[in-house]
């Protein structure tokens, strides 16, 4: 995937190790960033308590407590969606996007842009801005989704944690799957409270910055099995 391509080459032919590839890339785009976005939406779930029993009640009551969550059922999640994607506006994949250059000199909104001037988008602002999110855009709200579903293909600009565009993550059909299914399993299946008495108010919520912003220190929580007798078919 790395051998230069002839723009004017008619005959181009993809073979085995192009999609070998192809399904590396997006693979190894979903692991990391997976891991860092099921911690951050954990954290703020035993933050808010409220939205914990929310979501709970909301898996409870689609699927019971005599088997656990299956792929057919996160379809029918709509405030699990919503807590994802309030967690993914205010902790976005990357916090700065892939760089882009500027192919000619513009102005926008005042601002002279020259021709093959670095720029890098900043996802992590984009998320936060209160112009658009309102004074509590630095609350986790997940109600503020109630009438509005995500599009994260790069078109809706209010919130880009994929980034957008040809540059966009490759793995985000994959990673949000794995993230929706892995706190729909965990959620539904334990009880979650933190150690050593910590108040919910109290948890550590530092970001740690770098390509992906996880957390400073790793989340430390207690489970306890909640479910009555799980069935293995």
């Amino acid at each position: 995937m790395h051998q230069s391509i002839d723009e004017n080459e008619q005959n181009l032919v993809i073979d085995r190790t192009n999609v070998k590839a192809i399904l590396l890339d997006m693979i190894v785009a979903a692991i990391d960033t997976s891991a860092t976005s099921i911690e951050w939406i954990l954290s703020e779930l035993l933050r808010h308590p409220r939205v914990m029993k929310i979501l709970q009640d909301e898996i409870q009551n689609e699927v019971g407590n005599k088997r656990m969550v299956e792929e057919k059922d996160l379809k029918k999640f709509n405030y699990l969606d919503m807590v994802i994607d309030e967690t993914l506006r205010l902790y976005p994949v990357a916090p700065l996007l892939v760089p882009r250059e500027c192919r000619e000199s513009i102005t926008i909104d005042d601002y002279f842009i020259k021709e093959k001037t670095r720029l890098i988008v900043n996802a992590w602002a984009i998320g936060r801005d209160p112009n658009v999110w309102s004074e509590n855009a630095e609350e986790f709200y997940p109600e503020r989704f109630i009438d509005k579903k995500m599009n994260y293909q790069g078109q809706e600009f209010e919130s880009i944690p994929f980034g957008s565009g040809r540059r966009r993550c490759p793995g985000i059909q994959l990673g949000l799957i794995t993230v929706k299914f892995v706190i729909a399993q965990l959620v539904h299946c334990f009880n979650w409270q933190l150690p050593y008495n910590i108040s919910p108010s109290n948890l550590n919520m530092e970001e740690k910055f770098g390509l992906t912003i996880p957390r400073a220190q790793h989340l430390q929580a207690i489970p306890s099995y909640r479910l009555a007798v799980v069935k293995h078919e």
